[in-house]
């Protein structure tokens, strides 16, 4: 008989020691109700979701069993400003991103989960930075990466091939390569191969943005 999957396990031991139940979870991360008895994985989607609605929780212990349950402060403080919030860049909350993809990236404060100076950017253009949830982009982008990103006005300027985010009305944000694929979308690329490619109709896309950096904390 197949087993819950060790995500799950780590989801229930979770909200267990939270004193979080299950109904409660499944009302606040918008998760179908009786995922968590099934004896089967957890889809990427809903692993994003439980990432998002409970951002304590460490990616790798998540996903892995690894290392502490909930993150370091101590690793958060590592790229953390000290200056003027105002100078830095926004990380979005991926929480939000429903809102945040169906107005074209416009950024407003309720979204902002914090704001960070990375010297290195220093002479890049970025609009805003967001956390990567899953596995989709591995090797290149790892769960808990935060990638740094420019948005794109003009669809003239899609640098094809490379990474980029994709926010959609269907599925939300998306970190995928786009290639070209014909007149009415593009076609979504995953690095790791398990993950097959598929096309975005571009009357589904409200705003496209390029990856430009990365922040990795091992």
């Amino acid at each position: 008989m197949q087993e819950k999957s060790l995500i799950k396990r780590n989801i229930l031991q979770y909200i267990d020691l939270k004193g979080i139940t299950k109904y409660k979870f499944y009302q606040e991360t918008g998760i179908t109700r009786g995922v968590l008895d099934q004896n089967n994985g957890m889809s990427e989607e809903n692993t994003a979701r439980i990432l998002a609605y409970f951002p304590e929780i460490s990616p790798d212990w998540l996903l892995t069993g690894s290392g502490p349950m909930l993150r370091s402060e101590t690793k958060t403080k590592a790229i953390k400003s000290d200056t003027d919030t105002s100078l830095g860049y926004p990380l979005i909350d991926i929480s939000v991103a429903a809102g945040f993809g169906s107005v074209k990236f416009n950024i407003e404060k309720r979204d902002v989960k914090d704001y960070y100076i990375i010297p290195k950017f220093r002479d890049l253009k970025i609009d805003f930075m967001i956390e990567v949830y899953g596995s989709s982009m591995y090797p290149k982008y790892m769960s808990g990466d935060i990638v740094a990103c420019t948005i794109i006005h003009d669809s003239k300027f899609i640098q094809w091939n490379r990474v980029h985010i994709i926010a959609t009305t269907e599925q939300g944000l998306l970190l995928k390569r786009i290639r070209e694929h014909d007149a009415i979308s593009l076609l979504a690329v995953s690095d790791n191969t398990e993950f097959p490619p598929f096309q975005i109709p571009f009357d589904e896309i409200t705003g496209i943005a390029l990856v430009v950096g990365i922040v990795r904390i091992d």
